[in-house]
């Protein structure tokens, strides 16, 4: 046999191993980065599960064709920043942010990897975006019009509460975006000539009891919770409190109430989070961020606590009622 022969014989059984060895090789599995305001490793809460239900509805399954890196900063505003670099180093696939803070630092952080949001706060107004049809640069995702709901929450209190005329705002007086909040607050309560009156806590503990001492000495009528990871993570106790000082409490989602909350105006949170799966899948698909627009909702949900409503001596219009999408009892 001639060493011609005998050279290309050895590139077949080359090109064969390394074939084979390349087909034994595990496919790479997308990475997707996750970075929770209220969550953590023990506790990750409903929204990144409902996030893994929408990948799951679009013939996903974790651990073969997606993983999931979690990140959760437990309540606390400090560590979002670090953990959303964190993802950036690890190079993920796709990150998904669901906070301001934490969607403006991954826009600093990277230009390569694709961010999918889900934004309380209107994208463009905060330059998160440069429109919603065309977001342009790595970010894409969901606006919530949480904040352009705040009117309609004060409307809902004034066909709830008789008299209505003075509502306390429990905030974090720290969070930039619950700055946002209060001032959308103050322009529904303009159009309406209600009084505001700013209940203000701080940290990752809040003096939840403290506001509402405040509060009664303000003598106001019902209390709107903005909602913001320390908050949040407190939702049972703001609730609690709210019913032990017999104040009517509206809230901007729909666990507030499921939590001993009154009341709750807003976008179906999880339904968004499952949304926001379509994204991930475009992405990983290859489809650029820039070339899938910015979402926002078309339905939003009232939600009713009845048993609070009870506890607190307040009959619920049979209007209002009607119109609730959910009705604790």
């Amino acid at each position: 046999m001639n060493k011609k022969v005998i050279s290309v014989a050895l590139c077949v059984l080359l090109y064969a191993l390394c074939f084979y060895v390349e087909a034994q090789q595990p496919a790479k599995i997308p990475r997707i980065g996750y970075v929770s305001g209220t969550g953590d490793p023990s506790n990750p809460g409903p929204y990144v599960e409902a996030l893994r239900q929408g990948l799951r509805d679009l013939g996903y399954i974790e651990g073969k064709n997606f993983a999931i890196e979690y990140r959760g900063a437990a309540g606390k505003a400090e560590p979002v920043q670090g953990l959303v670099n964190e993802l950036v180093q690890l190079k993920v696939d796709v990150l998904v942010v669901p906070l301001l803070p934490g969607i403006r630092t991954a826009k600093q952080a990277t230009k390569t990897i694709p961010i999918v949001m889900v934004a309380q706060v209107d994208p463009v107004a905060t330059g998160l975006v440069d429109s919603l049809a065309h977001p342009g640069g790595n970010i894409t995702g969901l606006a919530t019009l949480q904040r352009d709901l705040s009117g309609k929450r004060l409307e809902l209190l004034t066909e709830v509460v008789p008299g209505l005329s003075r509502v306390g705002i429990l905030r974090d007086a720290d969070s930039q975006t619950v700055a946002i909040g209060f001032k959308e607050y103050e322009v529904g309560a303009h159009a309406l000539k209600i009084q505001l009156q700013s209940l203000e806590v701080r940290g990752s503990n809040p003096d939840v009891e403290g506001a509402f001492r405040a509060a009664a000495k303000g003598r106001v009528n019902a209390v709107i919770t903005i909602t913001n990871n320390p908050l949040f993570r407190n939702s049972k106790r703001v609730a609690d409190v709210a019913i032990k000082n017999r104040l009517p409490s509206m809230y901007e989602g729909s666990s507030w109430v499921e939590a001993g909350g009154l009341m709750s105006y807003s976008a179906n949170d999880l339904e968004v989070f499952r949304r926001a799966a379509y994204y991930v899948d475009k992405i990983l698909k290859g489809t650029k961020p820039a070339d899938l627009p910015v979402e926002q909702p078309t339905k939003f949900e009232l939600v009713i606590n009845l048993k609070t409503a009870k506890a607190l001596g307040l009959t619920i219009p049979p209007l209002v009622l009607m119109r609730a999408s959910k009705v604790f009892k």
